[in-house]
């Protein structure tokens, strides 16, 4: 029977890079990425000729994608795991005489100089471009999709707060297209008289008010934030990161981030030329956006509930092409009467003479007891809607919900278990974009190596 005696006192001479095996995945990682760049980045956040000498910003980076390739998420445990284990040392260049960034140091810089200079939005789209380069992202699908990430705020910390409601992009948008369909259809302008700020009520964090409020069947209730991610179905290379609150609906930055998307991928000559999507993204506004676009959406259709209690439904109404009407069952007219602006798009409305509706011999199956006549409301971009579900059951179609589940889930899944991305340690949404940054950036490190290593 052999026992090991103690050498903890025993002298050696050995080197870091003859104890880090040649096929670990560090020495892979550090001969496919030069970090280099991120010297010219922070440059303007540090002074040349005074003041005393800094950490090397390298280290700190690498030290915190160290953090999230590996899922340490505590830079107090990240200080230690990187003190002793040899592989991280070889990887941030340090030998054994030489000390480790505290926990400290690491997230003050990681706040103070790195939030200003945007430094991980420009270390993932640096990390994009090398996948491009190599030939492991084609545009020609493009899959979304957002997963929540609980906030630092406990359940008891939520208050009922009124809160102004700000006119976003969105409703910019709708003005343009309200205004584009009324010259169209040769409808007068609405003159809308000026009114207050929309008060609406929210449920908010004392402790994180930047994060929302998840109560969505299925997902469990509380303070989160949503990691909204856009990846390339060729290789699951992530090339979209947004990060939203919690009660964030997922189809709001949708268009927004696409065109950051497309942008990001243009720099490289890729062209995005398809998209994948559940149906909480099946709204007009982006059937509309995706064809301004050029771009062919594979989206799963919404379900919609017949909350109606009459015997004929909307199907039952055939609408005529030639005069823009709709025709109920017994043969009356429903004549187009006017524009509806909802927050949820732009409606045009078909309804019926009151008059005629009031004689119908049909009334009891149509109407209730307490309408005048029945109307019907269709999307204005209805035909663009309908023009891309006529794909729905196709080969491509299913090809494309089947790549979007497998990426996308698949990911999130992976990303909560061994990427960080289960809970916040940190507070406030600009922390929660650096958070979802850093573990998108270290997926896409592990799949570039193991592509191309």
């Amino acid at each position: 029977m052999s026992r090991a005696n103690g050498v903890q006192l025993s002298l050696f001479t050995t080197t870091l890079d003859e104890v880090v095996p040649s096929d670990h995945f560090l020495r892979k990682l550090d001969a496919m990425v030069d970090f280099d760049f991120i010297y010219n980045e922070l440059a303007p956040y540090y002074c040349k000729d005074n003041g005393r000498p800094s950490t090397d910003p390298v280290v700190i980076v690498k030290s915190l994608l160290i953090g999230f390739l590996y899922g340490i998420n505590s830079e107090r445990r990240l200080e230690q795991e990187l003190r002793y284990n040899v592989a991280y040392r070889w990887f941030l260049g340090l030998g054994f005489d030489e000390s480790i960034p505290d926990h400290s140091t690491i997230s003050q810089l990681r706040r103070r100089k790195f939030d200003d200079a945007d430094l991980f939005k420009k270390l993932f789209v640096h990390v994009v471009r090398l996948c491009a380069e190599n030939g492991l992202i084609n545009g020609k699908l493009l899959i979304t999709d957002s997963t929540h990430v609980k906030a630092n705020a406990a359940k008891m910390s939520k208050v009922a707060v009124q809160i102004e409601k700000d006119a976003t992009e969105f409703f910019e948008l709708l003005d343009a297209y309200e205004a584009e369909e009324r010259k169209r259809l040769d409808m007068p302008e609405i003159s809308r008289k000026p009114t207050g700020p929309k008060i609406t009520t929210q449920t908010k964090s004392i402790t994180d008010p930047e994060s929302g409020w998840l109560n969505r069947p299925g997902k469990p209730e509380g303070f989160h934030y949503l990691s909204h991610q856009t990846l390339d179905a060729e290789n699951g290379i992530i090339v979209a990161v947004e990060t939203t609150s919690g009660n964030t609906s997922d189809n709001t930055p949708y268009l927004a981030q696409m065109d950051d998307t497309i942008q990001t991928l243009g720099a490289f000559d890729v062209e995005v030329q398809a998209v994948s999507a559940d149906s909480s993204y099946d709204t007009a506004i982006i059937h509309k956006g995706l064809k301004e676009r050029s771009i062919t959406p594979y989206i799963r259709r919404t379900k919609i509930a017949d909350r109606t209690k009459v015997e004929y439904k909307r199907d039952d109404f055939k609408y005529n092409h030639e005069n823009d009407t709709f025709v109920c069952p017994v043969g009356n007219i429903l004549p187009l009467r006017c524009l509806q602006r909802y927050e949820s798009g732009i409606f045009k409305e078909y309804r019926a003479n009151p008059k005629t509706c009031k004689d119908c011999p049909g009334r009891s199956k149509c109407l209730a007891p307490s309408q005048a006549s029945r109307k019907l409301q269709v999307n204005i971009f209805q035909n663009i809607v309908d023009e891309h579900h006529f794909a729905d059951g196709s080969t491509p179609y299913n090809h494309a919900l089947k790549k979007r589940q497998i990426w996308c889930e698949g990911t999130f899944a992976m990303q909560k278990s061994r990427h960080n991305m289960s809970r916040l340690n940190r507070k406030g949404l600009r922390a929660a974009k650096d958070h979802g940054l850093l573990s998108a950036t270290a997926v896409n490190l592990k799949r570039m190596v193991k592509c191309l290593g």
